[in-house]
């Protein structure tokens, strides 16, 4: 169920925060601990009055309209190919264990566990903002990502639409535009995504974790299923919408071991190009990972997190650049070989297309007169 809220509220999960190890039905996070810019830090615990495995009932979402001051996001990164990208909205229902943006919910007062994937912010006036953005003057086209750091087709989009919004004014414009999802819900705006991609001007990613279901409600339980997304890549691919598979991201002792499977199924259902990037834990992420783990998997989790520090310096996270998405080390470098060689065997990365910039058009402004030429 969802609930909207009208108006941006910290809420505070602590006084009810599950104890580490606590499922929490239909939810990747056990716990809620204050985001790290507060001033105040609380914790659940275990008080020897509930079993550990004991299941608390679902957490609502609830979702609050964001009026944004702005909606493309620049970076400068010289770890990613785009420079400009588009979030519709805050946090993330998907509730993926892994999810490297859940430290980003701290900048709202938030926490990065069961905040991330319950409280939400839907930036409702993305489309007024990108049109205005687009008009500005001096403006030069280049792929924006949409989806860069949150899902922008996880559930909330069936009511908001916002994505694709998003996607309208872009069509419009012909401006090129590289989406990221998990969700099969981009096949909806296929009648979008099809004129486009005759132009040049979109791709598609989806991410594909592991092919097994039970461990895929695990790792991101209200994302689609593995099989869904294998659809979705044959929809798009059927469409001439040129498609990636992101097997992304690869962890250490958990799907590792998947990694020629997963390419050899998206390249069945249409997949051209391909992609990965090793499990990273900003922030508060490690810990929610660590818990996660213990829950999840108590047997291997601390080889798990050996096999991780083996790939970033002995740390259980790099942020340096050129490092940090794909690792270091000899655990890291085989990763990236195997992917490699898979690849080249099933075809995957052999042309990479380019998205076409040339043919924008400046947007038409509210109250501005059409041109008659």
């Amino acid at each position: 169920m969802m609930n909207v809220q009208p108006n941006c509220t910290n809420l505070d999960f602590s006084s009810t925060a599950p104890a580490p190890l606590t499922r929490v039905r239909g939810r990747g996070a056990g716990s809620n601990a204050i985001g790290r810019f507060e001033a105040l830090k609380r914790i659940g615990f275990d008080d020897g009055w509930a079993r550990g495995d004991e299941e608390l009932p679902p957490l609502k979402t609830h979702v609050t309209a964001e009026i944004a001051r702005t909606i493309i996001a620049r970076n400068t990164s010289p770890d990613i190919s785009f420079d400009r990208s588009i979030n519709p909205y805050r946090g993330c229902e998907h509730g993926c264990s892994y999810c490297y943006a859940r430290p980003s919910h701290a900048y709202m007062g938030l926490s990065a566990g069961l905040d991330f994937e319950t409280r939400l912010f839907a930036k409702t006036n993305a489309a007024e903002l990108l049109r205005k953005e687009l008009g500005a003057k001096g403006y030069e086209a280049a792929t924006i990502a949409l989806g860069a750091n949150t899902d922008p087709y996880q559930p909330v989009e069936r009511q908001y639409r916002i994505t694709r919004s998003v996607l309208e004014i872009l069509n419009e414009t012909s401006h090129p535009v590289g989406i990221v999802t998990k969700s099969a819900l981009v096949t909806r705006d296929i009648d979008l995504l099809k004129p486009m991609a005759e132009k040049g001007l979109v791709k598609v990613a989806l991410s594909l974790t592991t092919l097994d279901h039970k461990l895929s409600r695990k790792l991101e339980p209200r994302a689609a299923t593995p099989g869904r997304r294998l659809q979705a890549l044959e929809m798009l691919s059927a469409a001439g919408i040129p498609t990636v598979v992101m097997t992304a991201p690869i962890i250490p002792a958990i799907n590792d071991m998947d990694i020629e499977k997963l390419l050899g199924a998206a390249r069945s259902a249409g997949a051209r190009e391909a992609g990965y990037v090793l499990l990273r834990l900003p922030h508060e992420l490690k810990d929610l990972f660590r818990e996660w783990l213990e829950r999840e998997f108590p047997d291997r989790a601390k080889h798990v997190m050996n096999l991780v520090r083996d790939t970033r310096g002995g740390r259980d996270n790099d942020p340096e650049f050129g490092a940090r998405m794909s690792g270091r080390g000899p655990y890291a470098w085989q990763i990236g070989r195997r992917f490699e060689l898979a690849c080249k065997r099933l075809g995957l990365n052999a042309q990479k297309q380019k998205l076409r910039a040339d043919l924008f058009q400046w947007p038409v402004q509210p109250g501005e007169q059409l041109s008659l030429l």
